[in-house]
């Protein structure tokens, strides 16, 4: 299929990639009606020339104004875009409000040593010049766990932050540096059929229902989590705690959230608008706009009805600053390792607030690949590029400390998405997509400062299909990356030996979307598979499965191949084998750890799989006193270094330069 030139110019003007190459190494290349469809959705008609012709000036003028934002690494000269390259002074206001005098020569800034962000200014134009360290804070050598948070059994239908400040005491104490959580983020209310926490209503918000509100269950022993019944418990209990506060109870509630910032106050009367019929027909546009005047007439109107969701975020927080305090009390040289989904819901909060800074009449997801031939639509949406330089990357900052707020960590999903994203135009099937670059180079930047500041560690999902430059470039940042045992393999199916494993990295023995050890060892995940997809052939897969259980003891095991029905020797070795690779980290989910059969969630499904509803078979206390999962800490705590009698100290940082 042939792309004509200026349809070609346009679409690498804005970042679109006409060409790209797939899953498998081939090259690929977007039809000419998925290009329009996909700039036209980013706002630059391109269906006759005549339209191709208008966006390519628009693009042209665009290109000369002076960007509000530039970043640059510390100690190094900074290139200036051409429309100020040719100035010879310029001025820089340091954070702390110094001012410099710099001379510009060969068309950069001399290198600036001080971390931060400063305000540059060049020929009467103001902009936002972030100078980022080297790289990202890493860590020292050691172990930790991932739990999903709902999923810890404590009084209630769910567990709580609270439950989760004991479980990170728990496996601080076992010598654990650190404890990845599934995301807190906020969701929005009232819909109890979306719970994954990967469609959030809101990144920079907490999941209010996760506050501790000490609500009570009156049978505690069911395996699942029904959802549609305890997500409005948790919303009742909420309220009714509101409803107990004093008047001067409030007034406090009130000054901490101006404390807050507005941003709050827009999530709070979201929360109220989408849950009050009524409190909608008295707002002037519906739930289509947050405009400021509006929302500040609504605000001091029903100040009570925002108290409710002002306080659910109170608790939330007070209550991921506990379980964050309670990991380091424990001993834990990281402590919690927050989840940063890779989008929104189009629908929630976030866009609400702020719709300008988000990709409009485009979702998110994958190109098809041999895991998924049909390509992937997530039905999220995500920041848009051009709105991000636009806003001097003001959400994007925001969104990031929110997550580094109380946690040592922050696990970034699809990190590929910091160099490019496939985007899909509204009613077309995922394959229809196409590849929209993204400001790379300036979010590495800043999330290098920002894990700097908050001196926490940064985890890249780098699985998938990857771009081409993408590791090299994160790996230089400080960023750690993830190798899964399941994916850990060389060309020919054999599984990777510990020793090459890549230092700068995360050892894991699954994720949330893969199968567990014991359901990969037993075939239990293609018995689900056959389940959902008629067209599967469990027969084959099962005889693969087969050649691969051996290729897997091959690489971990000792003595004879264990049958498919006892995992317990599989889990043992997997585990001593992540132990042992050469990864900073390793991980073993609390699935794993317990040598659970279900997974937590099968991509691609909804309500075909009990997805995100899985609880514990007891409570964490029990679990890890059983002398299966004993075994299996031992075995990782034996990487720290830790002997009888010398606490909990950890190795010194390796050379993961």
């Amino acid at each position: 299929m042939r792309v004509e030139p200026d349809l070609d110019r346009l679409a690498a003007a804005l970042g679109i990639s006409s060409r790209w190459t797939d899953a498998e190494g081939r090259p690929a290349e977007v039809a000419p009606d998925d290009l329009v469809a996909v700039l036209g959705a980013l706002g630059y008609p391109a269906g006759t020339s005549a339209d191709r012709a208008h966006s390519l000036a628009r693009c042209d003028d665009e290109q000369c104004l002076p960007p509000r934002f530039l970043s640059g690494d510390a100690g190094h000269p900074i290139p200036l875009p051409a429309g100020l390259a040719r100035r010879e002074q310029a001025e820089l206001i340091l954070e702390d409000g110094e001012s410099l005098a710099l001379s510009i020569r060969g068309g950069s800034l001399p290198p600036i040593a001080r971390t931060g962000y400063h305000r540059l200014h060049v020929g009467g134009h103001e902009m936002v010049l972030a100078i980022a360290p080297a790289r990202c804070r890493l860590p020292h050598r050691g172990w930790g766990s991932s739990v999903q948070i709902p999923a810890l059994r404590g009084s209630g239908a769910f567990g709580t932050l609270d439950d989760l400040a004991e479980a990170a005491h728990l496996f601080g104490e076992r010598g654990a540096a650190f404890l990845a959580i599934s995301p807190v983020h906020a969701l929005i209310p009232g819909r109890t059929e979306h719970y994954s926490p990967y469609a959030p209503s809101s990144r920079r918000f907490l999941n209010s229902a996760l506050a501790p509100l000490g609500l009570q269950e009156t049978v505690n022993a069911s395996a699942l989590i029904d959802w549609s019944t305890a997500l409005p418990a948790a919303l009742d209990a909420l309220e009714r705690s509101y409803a107990g506060l004093t008047a001067p109870q409030r007034r406090d509630l009130h000054d901490w959230a101006a404390g807050e910032g507005e941003a709050l106050y827009r999530h709070a009367t979201f929360d109220a608008l989408h849950l009050s019929p009524l409190l909608r027909a008295r707002w002037s546009d519906d739930l289509r706009t947050a405009a400021e005047d509006p929302l500040r007439a609504f605000i001091a109107a029903h100040p009570d009805a925002l108290g409710v969701h002002l306080l659910g975020q109170r608790l939330a927080a007070q209550a991921l600053a506990r379980a964050q305090a309670s990991a380091r009390a424990s001993g834990m040289g990281i402590g919690l390792i927050a989840d940063l989904a890779v989008g929104v819901d189009p629908r929630g909060s976030d866009v609400w607030a702020n719709p300008s800074a988000y990709l409009q009449k485009l979702t998110i997801g994958a190109p098809p690949d041999p895991l998924g031939p049909t390509g992937q639509n997530w039905g999220l949406t995500t920041f848009s590029p051009r709105a991000l330089a636009d806003q001097a990357f003001e959400p994007w900052i925001a969104m990031i400390r929110a997550a580094l707020r109380h946690c040592g960590g922050v696990r970034i999903d699809h990190a590929f998405g910091l160099q490019r994203l496939w985007v899909i135009p509204e009613g077309r099937p995922s394959s229809a997509g196409a590849y929209l670059a993204c400001p790379f180079e300036d979010m590495l930047r800043i999330i290098a400062l920002e894990s700097q500041r908050h001196e926490a560690i940064i985890v890249a999902e780098d699985l998938g299909t990857i771009p081409a430059g993408f590791r090299e470039r994160a790996n230089d940042k400080g960023m750690l990356g993830m190798r899964v045992l399941p994916f850990e393999r060389e060309s020919d199916g054999r599984f990777l030996p510990p020793d090459a494993y890549d230092a700068q990295s995360v050892a894991m023995t699954g994720t949330h979307d893969t199968a567990t050890l014991a359901g990969w060892w037993s075939g239990h995940d293609l018995e689900w598979t056959a389940r959902l997809h008629e067209a599967f052939d469990l027969a084959s897969a099962q005889a693969l499965r087969a050649r691969d259980r051996t290729l897997l003891w091959q690489a971990i095991g000792t003595g004879p191949l264990p049958p498919r029905t006892d995992s317990s020797r599989v889990v043992d070795a997997a585990v001593d084998h992540i132990s042992r690779t050469r990864s900073v980290l390793a991980m073993v989910s609390l699935e794993d750890l317990i040598g659970a059969e279900d997974q937590v969630n099968i991509p691609g499904t909804t309500d075909e799989h009990p997805n995100w509803q899985r609880r514990l078979p007891a409570p964490l206390a029990q679990l890890l006193h059983r002398p299966d999962v004993t075994r299996r800490l031992h075995a990782l705590d034996a990487r720290s270094g830790r002997r009888e009698g010398t606490g909990k100290g950890v190795d010194p940082p390796p050379n993961v330069t």
